[in-house]
């Protein structure tokens, strides 16, 4: 039988459902779940428990290799499933019919947007009221019970109702091996009544099923290589730019293998950030229009060829559609397509393999690299500051740059600390994670809560700004719980300092808390916590060394107090081009 790190991790994998081994003894369907879950590499479900889902509960829990972990609300635990499968490559959470479907919806939503692979399991109305008129609690009151599926069906990419056990066997497994195969989350819905009920179709040990790899066209792939290959070749400063459909390709081998054989420079995408290399000799920073990393844009933006490679460019990438790239001077590599220029477009092409073949094929050419060097100033350090001045923003990322190592990872809330988390140097092997496209804001609490989970051998450190964190604080004490050693940078500037430099106005103004008072509320005593409020530099190094040596075990919770107006460049140019997107006026009739 095949590793579940195997079946988790095999690249573009399409189901092949096996047969149940004849005269096997009887099974359930919650146990066969648990085993499914546990073979495709998910040892922690997040959960909410409510009536509806309780004997489902009893029977993931039974499973020796499943570790269940109660979340504070069903948004937190879709949250911490979207953060264990981008560690794991696959994550679980379940809730109740309805009122924990609908509020669990939003995460599961995020989790479709950035290509991730959740089983979001629902506990169903027992399978006798399908069909008779009843009215339900938990439900809006009608005897319809199809509300919560409509909505799972734009965020999702298959949908199951058990309520009948005679086919709930090739539903589980098919809802299981789709969400595997499309990297999207599935739903789930098993009545409440059939998780315990033996059923011949069953084993006690499921028979395992495979996951076998999709196959490029292979004489679109040559096609698509000879004429990538022409078009490069010709090209005189070209350069390439990694995006985020990298990881759904799971690529990114393939995308250092051709920067190797190219020479060209690379720079990725602010939504890539985290599946380049960063050590890479070639890399020139992030590539993010009026936003980049200095000298990267222009290198980009001046090129006469460039290679996109699973990009993604909407109004937030874009900088508010203001990128200075020409669409026939780009190849764009999607995730089972090429399209070079305004010309040829190769279908059934994937990322992996065409990356490969292009590598064998394509000359070396480091002429924007060589330009990079020859314009390239390093970055300012922060000036040093008087004693007790009040500590800056940029003062604070200096620190938090020298505290990354392999042994680390960084997750990143929207807001101000996408751009200065953006401008962190990643070492080798040191993770990142952010939420762009959808940017919920609040996500990466709990996000930080399934990474952490799922990653146990690093310290993750997360930038979190106090309006995020109001939104999904709670699952602090999960983290407590489940005895992480996170730690939590929280900056406290007084509001929703992203949605200021877009439009100001009051309503981005928030209640201040005692957010350290707060975390020692919630600590109460029990567990591994520390918290530390800092006004001044001095006050930083000194929280930061604490909680590197006697608190390293424990979850570190460091409060950072800055002006409200101390934000990244980055965000001041990003916020007014968003802004100017978005003020449009209608187009006239």
């Amino acid at each position: 039988m095949e590793s579940a790190t195997s079946i988790a991790s095999a690249p573009h994998p399409t189901s092949i459902l096996l047969p149940v081994a004849p005269n096997a003894p009887s099974g359930t369907a919650g146990s066969h779940l648990a085993r499914r879950l546990v073979e495709i590499g998910v040892k922690d479900v997040f959960f909410v428990p409510g009536d509806f889902n309780l004997t489902l509960l009893d029977h993931l829990i039974s499973d020796p290799e499943l570790n269940l972990i109660g979340c504070c609300n069903e948004l937190n635990a879709g949250y911490a499933a979207d953060g264990y499968a981008r560690a794991k490559g696959v994550g679980a959470c379940v809730v109740t019919f309805t009122v924990g479907g609908l509020s669990v919806l939003n995460a599961i939503a995020g989790a479709y947007r950035e290509n991730l692979p959740v089983i979001c399991l629902v506990g169903g109305p027992n399978s006798n009221d399908y069909g008779t008129n009843r009215i339900l609690h938990h439900t809006i009151g009608l005897p319809d019970f199809t509300q919560e599926l409509q909505c799972f069906q734009t965020v999702t990419c298959y949908q199951a109702i058990v309520n009948d056990l005679s086919d709930a066997h090739e539903l589980i497994d098919t809802a299981i091996s789709t969400a595997l195969k499309e990297s999207k989350p599935v739903y789930i819905n098993i009545s409440c009544n059939l998780p315990g009920v033996p059923h011949p179709t069953f084993t006690a040990d499921p028979v395992h099923f495979f996951l076998a790899p999709k196959v490029s066209n292979q004489l679109g792939l040559e096609a698509a290589v000879e004429a990538t290959a022409n078009f490069l070749n010709n090209a005189v400063k070209p350069v390439i730019v990694g995006g985020p459909k990298l990881r759904v390709a799971k690529a990114q081998r393939a995308f250092v293998e051709l920067a190797d054989a190219s020479g060209y420079p690379i720079a990725l995408m602010p939504s890539g950030k985290g599946l380049v290399p960063e050590h890479h000799p070639q890399f020139i920073g992030t590539y993010w229009g009026a936003v980049s990393t200095s000298f990267c844009g222009e290198i980009v933006e001046s090129a006469d060829a460039y290679v996109f490679v699973g990009p993604v460019f909407n109004d937030y990438s874009s900088v508010g559609y203001s990128l200075l790239v020409k669409k026939e001077k780009a190849v764009i590599v999607n995730v089972n397509r090429v399209t070079i220029g305004n010309g040829p477009s190769f279908g059934c092409v994937f990322m992996a393999d065409f990356l490969n073949a292009l590598a064998k094929i394509l000359k070396k050419n480091p002429t924007a690299l060589e330009n990079h060097r020859r314009i390239y100033v390093p970055p300012c350090i922060p000036p040093n500051y008087a004693k007790d001045e009040p500590l800056r923003v940029n003062v604070l990322f200096k620190h938090i740059q020298n505290m990354l190592s392999g042994d680390t990872a960084v997750i990143a809330e929207i807001g101000d600390s996408w751009f200065n988390c953006q401008k962190l140097r990643l070492p080798e092997n040191c993770g990142y994670e952010f939420q762009m496209q959808y940017g919920s804001v609040g996500w990466s609490v709990s996000a930080t809560l399934g990474y952490a989970q799922a990653n146990k051998d690093k310290r993750i450190i997360a930038c979190i700004g106090d309006g995020s964190f109001q939104v999904t604080a709670q699952d602090i004490s999960t983290m407590i719980k489940c005895g992480q050693r996170t730690i939590i940078f929280l900056i406290n500037n007084g509001g929703y300092t992203i949605e200021v430099e877009i439009h100001d106005g009051p309503y981005n103004v928030i209640k201040n808390w005692n957010y350290t008072g707060v975390v020692d509320a919630i600590h109460n005593g029990e567990g591994k916590c520390w918290t530390a409020k800092v006004q001044t530099e001095e006050e930083l190094i000194e929280a930061i060394a604490t909680a590197n040596d006697e608190h390293k075990e424990s979850l570190c919770f460091i409060e950072v107090l800055v002006h409200k107006d101390d934000t990244s460049k980055e965000l001041l140019e990003w916020g007014s081009r968003v802004a100017s997107a978005n003020s449009r006026p209608p187009n006239p009739q």
